[in-house]
């Protein structure tokens, strides 16, 4: 049975390689509930699994022709799954500490400080912070958030140190506008080198 189901995924694979959107949607069915079900074993709430399955399933699509899956589908699927939750979960933990570095900066700015504006400002640089483009975001967050140098981010993302440079510039033009309003408290902390 084991041969069966792994004869039947490569064929999937191959399929899905010449762009048959039923192997694709056979796939989807066949391993979208349990991947959601195994999210559940990293991230809490039911929406962010399926959040992660989806963007799983989108990626899948369209890196289609460019697949290399050495291993059974099944078993990359679930490789992919758990990586893209503990991404998450690294996300998280770092817009945590984050929030709470910028709580404290303003904590010590402002004798008295207004929680609903700090918690608003919080909210809205996470906010801002996600919209940003993908690869822009990502540079962003390795250095400013996990102090990575370009280099180091260059390395990370196997792309120059110029690049890396202009996501993080373009990130911050991008911050710059959305947060004008806060600017001079989030200042400190998001856009000094």
């Amino acid at each position: 049975m084991f041969e069966n189901r792994q004869l039947a995924d490569i064929r999937l694979l191959e399929r899905l390689e010449r762009s048959d959107m039923q192997a694709y949607e056979e796939i989807f069915t066949r391993y979208y509930s349990t991947l959601c079900a195994y999210t559940r074993l990293y991230v809490r709430g039911g929406e962010i699994g399926e959040n992660i399955i989806q963007d799983l399933m989108l990626w899948l699509w369209e890196n289609r022709t460019t697949l290399h899956i050495t291993e059974s589908l099944s078993r990359y699927l679930f490789r992919a799954t758990r990586n893209r939750c503990l991404k998450y979960l690294n996300h998280e933990m770092i817009e945590r500490r984050v929030l709470g570095q910028l709580s404290e900066k303003l904590h010590d700015q402002f004798e008295t400080p207004d929680f609903y504006v700090i918690e608003e400002l919080q909210e809205r640089i996470r906010k801002a912070v996600e919209q940003l483009p993908p690869s822009y975001r990502e540079a962003f967050e390795l250095n400013r958030f996990q102090h990575k140098t370009y280099e180091e981010i260059a390395i990370l993302l196997n792309v120059s140190p110029k690049t890396v440079d202009y996501r993080i510039q373009q990130s911050l033009k991008i911050l710059r506008i959305t947060l004008k309003e806060y600017l001079p408290l989030i200042s400190v902390l998001l856009l000094t080198n």
